[in-house]
C-alpha cells in the first residue's frame, strides 16, 4: 500500500458502518480499494492547470422562461370555477380530524 493509502482500511470503515464483513470479504474489498485509490493518484499526476472546472460533461442552461409580469387571471372568473367559495375563498374539504 502507498503511503496516500496508508490507514485506508476495509476493516475499520465495516466497523465503522456496522457491517459484518467475513475475513475473506475484507481481504476481496481491501484489494479492489486499493485498485480505486491507485487509479485515484494516477488521475491527480494530470496536467489539468488549463482545464476549467466544470459540474456537467455538457452546458447546461436554464431552461425557464424569463419572470415577466403579464396579465392575470380576474379573480371572479377564477372563482366561478370552484365548486364552493365564501368571501372570495376557495372552501375544500376538512382533511385532518383533531
Amino acid at each position: 500500500m502507498s503511503e496516500s493509502n496508508e490507514g485506508m482500511d476495509v476493516g475499520y470503515v465495516a466497523k465503522l458502518a456496522c457491517i459484518d464483513l467475513t475475513d475473506e470479504e475484507k481481504t476481496l474489498f481491501q484489494g479492489q480499494l486499493d485498485q480505486v485509490l491507485h487509479y485515484v493518484e494516477q488521475l491527480n499526476e494530470l496536467d489539468v492547470s488549463g482545464v476549467e472546472p466544470t459540474a456537467h460533461a455538457i452546458p447546461v442552461f436554464n431552461v425557464l422562461r424569463k419572470d415577466v409580469p403579464g396579465t392575470s387571471l380576474d379573480h371572479e372568473d377564477v372563482m366561478a370555477n370552484f365548486p364552493s367559495a365564501t368571501d372570495g375563498h376557495v372552501r375544500v374539504p376538512k382533511i385532518i380530524d383533531q
